[in-house]
């Protein structure tokens, strides 16, 4: 779960609080400079730290502290972008999650959601199907969101709004219907996940 400053606030050291503080004015003014040519390299330094945030901070806090950083920066789409490609698996994971907290266009990060849900990271296939996903990935994509946890392993918990979008989906019982069978026939186990977001997609279901 991401934190508030106050919160890591009082997680952080002097020396961490003290980084952090310099890296969000770094941040801020990025934001602040994002028009001006001239002070463009000097203003993305905060990419640097963003980079770094593990190490001063902690990994526990550094998703929360790339996030705090990209919301000061007030990150656009080709910030996030070239974040996501340039950055190590910690770094894509901690763009992924900041997505429904930053102000882009709405489809935005709809590839970068798109190509962590590619890989076969579980890392990057839970911080996909969080809030961003449940609001901006069409019924399609949703469905197949989904299938790769169950295919991945990833616990269908991690997908935001699963009873909500679920509901009531028949074509997304179909295919859980196929790859249930699939699984069987191979002689492989069918994920118990499976099952309870088969049971969900009834439209009588109680929720």
């Amino acid at each position: 779960m991401l934190m508030t400053r106050k919160e890591l606030d009082g997680r952080l050291g002097g020396a961490a609080r003290a980084w952090l503080d310099e890296s969000l004015a770094e941040a801020v003014h990025a934001a602040e400079a994002a028009e001006d040519a001239t002070t463009a390299y000097a203003a993305r330094s905060w990419e640097m730290r963003f980079a770094a945030a593990g190490r001063h901070c902690g990994q526990d806090n550094a998703d929360s502290v790339r996030t705090l950083l990209l919301v000061e920066a007030r990150a656009d789409a080709a910030t996030l972008t070239r974040i996501y490609q340039q950055g190590s698996a910690a770094e894509r994971r901690a763009v992924l999650l900041a997505l429904p907290h930053l102000a882009p266009p709405p489809s935005a990060g709809l590839p970068l959601v798109e190509d962590a849900l590619r890989t076969n990271d579980t890392r990057l296939v839970a911080a996909a199907v969080g809030p961003y996903a449940a609001e901006h990935l069409d019924p399609h994509a949703w469905r197949h969101a989904l299938l790769k946890c169950l295919f991945t392993g990833v616990p269908v918990d991690a997908a935001d709004g699963l009873e909500r979008r679920v509901r009531g989906d028949a074509e997304l019982a179909r295919m859980l219907g196929d790859y249930a069978a699939e699984r069987t026939a191979a002689g492989r186990p069918v994920p118990a996940d499976l099952q309870r977001v088969l049971a969900l997609t009834s439209p009588t279901e109680e929720i």
